[in-house]
């Protein structure tokens, strides 16, 4: 699909987003590392879902449950704004996809030590996932390398965002005359 198809960036929305984003970041920064207050709360209860979702498939891909009915509300909700093409739409559902790696690096980090509390005090899902694997003792390597991804993914996502803003700009401008003209 042409780029003309996607809903225009207009300045007056992408202020919003910067705005939107800005505060964002503010909790992002003042929260405990990899739980943002409020939205980890609700991605806490996707995980959750999650589990017994994945379970109905095979109780043995039931740990990575959790993982992926967190992941799976964000994208889905990705998807159908990239289907509406709706820029800053997506980008937000693209940030909080993104955000979501924060939050399951923190829980792999915690694979050894399982120290956080868990909801219902059942199985540490990493600690299972990653003694399955042999790689506990890389859980916080994976961890990191986890946190590192949804720094990226955030990152190239404010830039596509800005990119298209930069687009749309340049489509409203008339061709041929400059801007001194204008």
């Amino acid at each position: 699909m042409p780029a003309t198809d996607w809903e225009t960036i207009t300045r007056a929305k992408l202020a919003g987003f910067i705005l939107g984003l800005g505060l964002f970041f503010l909790v992002l920064f003042r929260c405990e590392p990899g739980f943002v207050f409020l939205l980890d709360h609700a991605n806490l209860l996707f995980h959750e879902a999650g589990h017994p979702i994945i379970g109905l498939v095979s109780a043995r891909l039931e740990p990575y449950g959790g993982t992926i009915g967190q992941l799976a509300f964000p994208l889905v909700l990705a998807i159908g704004c990239w289907r509406k093409r709706e820029p800053l739409a997506l980008a937000v559902s693209s940030i909080w996809f993104f955000e979501n790696w924060f939050n399951i690096a923190r829980y792999m980090a915690d694979a050894r030590v399982m120290e956080l509390p868990l909801v219902g005090g059942g199985d540490h899902d990493w600690n299972t996932i990653l003694i399955r694997w042999n790689l506990l003792a890389y859980d916080t390597r994976i961890a990191a390398a986890v946190k590192l991804i949804a720094w990226v993914g955030i990152a190239v996502t404010i830039g596509w965002v800005l990119w298209r803003a930069w687009q749309d700009r340049s489509a409203t401008q008339p061709s041929g005359v400059s801007l001194a003209e204008l």
